[in-house]
């Protein structure tokens, strides 16, 4: 039996609505028809994606230095430099200017729970 790469990826977010709406307004991802209860899934090409309310046992203000430390999530887009633009004009934490990278110009910001996010668009 092998494992073939992942399949499904969710950040468990402190507050859903608030996460989701990050997702949708400032990144422009849709809503996928169905989700599970207590989740926001989004109709994403590849691998499907969600924020999530924290599972049993996980408390996000515990997270430190920040939730997610030390994983690196990339998604795609058309073009990192202009959601940059659009992600800076509205006060999204910059961690990372636009650079050019192995998958195209890349930059990083941190989402509303602190999760760091990198987007690229080669």
């Amino acid at each position: 039996m092998t494992v073939t790469g992942p399949d499904f990826i969710a950040l468990q977010v402190r507050d859903l609505d608030a996460a989701a709406a990050f997702y949708e307004t400032s990144l422009g991802l849709n809503r996928a028809p169905v989700a599970p209860p207590g989740a926001v899934v989004f109709a994403t090409g590849t691998i499907p994606f969600a924020v999530r309310e924290p599972l049993p046992g996980v408390d996000l203000a515990q997270a430190s230095p920040r939730p997610g430390f030390g994983v690196a999530l990339w998604l795609k887009c058309e073009s990192a430099p202009e959601l940059h633009v659009r992600l800076r004009a509205a006060g999204t934490p910059i961690v990372a200017d636009p650079a050019p990278g192995p998958f195209g110009v890349a930059f990083t910001f941190l989402d509303p729970d602190g999760y760091a996010i990198t987007v690229h668009d080669g």
